[in-house]
């Protein structure tokens, strides 16, 4: 069984919390036996896999299969060419590890996302955009890091892919049983 899930903003990719009245996957009512395939950091959103046989964080998310997955990043300013070239051009050095090259653009149209709780701060004096990025890896925080290392912080951060299966219009939260077709789309290149 492989489960599609809308992880919201401020649940914990684990089913036992790390600390009391923590948000975790068992707020959600999954079917026993799953476990999640891959991570999102507490603070980002969007779609996670959850999957009940052996193998799948291997034959899914291991670099070396070159799975792609999307993120839809809600940024500090607004980047011009040359910080989504850098993004795409690979290189960046974060924490000692040296990012792949991957796909980068500014979308448009923005998306349009349901607003986060809690808000996402707002400034002023400084405007927020969005940009797209689409990596075959997947290190500890590494979409955030690479933002801020070409000078646009991260605010808001969504999965909305893995291979070719889309976020779609599964609500915050929610989550489906995902059928043979839709699987494939996962494992589906570029």
């Amino acid at each position: 069984m492989l489960i599609a899930f809308n992880k919201p903003y401020g649940v914990l990719c684990q089913f036992t919390p790390d600390q009391p009245g923590q948000r975790t996957l068992a707020d959600f009512g999954f079917p026993k036996g799953v476990y999640p395939i891959g991570r999102l950091d507490l603070d980002s959103e969007g779609l996670l896999l959850l999957g009940d046989e052996p193998g799948f964080n291997h034959r899914f998310l291991d670099p070396a299969a070159a799975h792609p997955r999307t993120y839809q990043v809600q940024v500090e300013g607004i980047p011009g060419d040359d910080a989504v070239k850098r993004l795409a051009a690979g290189g960046l050095v974060i924490q000692g590890h040296r990012t792949r090259p991957c796909r980068a653009r500014i979308p448009d149209p923005a998306p349009e996302f349901p607003p986060r709780d809690p808000p996402v701060r707002f400034r002023k004096a400084i405007p927020t955009s969005w940009m797209e990025l689409t990596l075959t890896e997947g290190k500890n925080r590494q979409v955030r890091r690479m933002t801020a290392a070409v000078g646009f912080p991260t605010l808001r951060l969504l999965r909305v892919a893995i291979g070719k299966l889309p976020l779609g219009d599964l609500s915050p939260g929610a989550w489906r049983v995902l059928d043979g077709a839709e699987i494939a789309l996962i494992q589906a290149r570029r």
